[in-house]
C-alpha cells in the first residue's frame, strides 16, 4: 500500500517535468516484474555430424610437442601453425595420418574441425587438423598435449567426423 502511494506521489511531482521534456503527459511504463520460478534452459548445441559429414572409424594416440615426438622444428605443425609451448593443450589441435588428408587423396584438410568420440571424456570433443603424421602411420589421430598434462594412451575404434 504504502509502495504505490510513493509511486503516486513520485508521479505528481515528476510529471511536470515530464510533459515540459516530452510533450507527453503519459509517465514512462511501469518496469516488468520478474518471475521468481526458475526456467529450464537448454545446453549450448554440440556440433554434429550430418548425414554428408565424413566418417571414419580410426586409432587414437596422443603426441608432445618435442623433437624426439615430431621433427626438428616440434613448436611448428605441418600447416605452419606455432604452438604455445607453456600449454600445447588448449589450442585442441591433432595431426591426421597423411592417408586422411586431402593433400595426399584423403577427405580433409589443414583447418577442418573434426569430432573425435570414443576416447575419454577428457579428450572426446572438437579439434582443428594442423598437423601431419609419419607417412608408414595409416588411418590414426594424434591428439596435441603437453607433457605436464600426464596424458598417454592408445585407444581404438575412436569415431572421427568432419565437421
Amino acid at each position: 500500500m504504502v509502495k504505490n502511494q510513493t509511486y503516486g506521489l513520485f508521479l505528481l511531482i515528476i510529471l511536470p517535468f515530464l510533459k515540459e521534456i516530452s510533450g507527453s503527459t503519459t509517465p514512462a511504463p511501469a518496469m516488468p516484474v520478474l518471475d521468481p520460478h526458475p526456467v529450464a534452459m537448454k545446453a549450448p548445441a554440440t556440433p554434429k555430424a550430418n548425414a554428408n559429414t565424413v566418417q571414419i572409424n580410426v586409432d587414437a594416440s596422443v603426441y608432445f610437442p618435442l623433437e624426439e615426438q615430431t621433427d626438428e622444428d616440434p613448436l611448428i605443425t605441418a600447416d605452419g601453425s606455432k604452438i604455445n609451448e607453456k600449454n600445447p593443450r588448449q589450442h585442441r589441435w591433432l595431426a591426421l595420418s597423411r592417408n586422411l588428408l586431402s593433400r595426399w587423396g584423403g577427405k580433409i584438410e589443414y583447418g577442418d574441425s573434426v569430432m573425435v568420440e570414443g576416447i575419454s571424456n577428457q579428450l572426446d570433443g572438437v579439434y582443428v587438423v594442423r598437423d601431419a603424421m609419419h607417412h608408414r602411420i595409416k588411418n590414426r589421430v594424434d591428439i596435441l598435449v603437453g607433457p605436464d598434462d600426464n596424458i598417454m594412451g592408445y585407444w581404438e575404434d575412436v569415431k572421427l567426423s568432419k565437421l
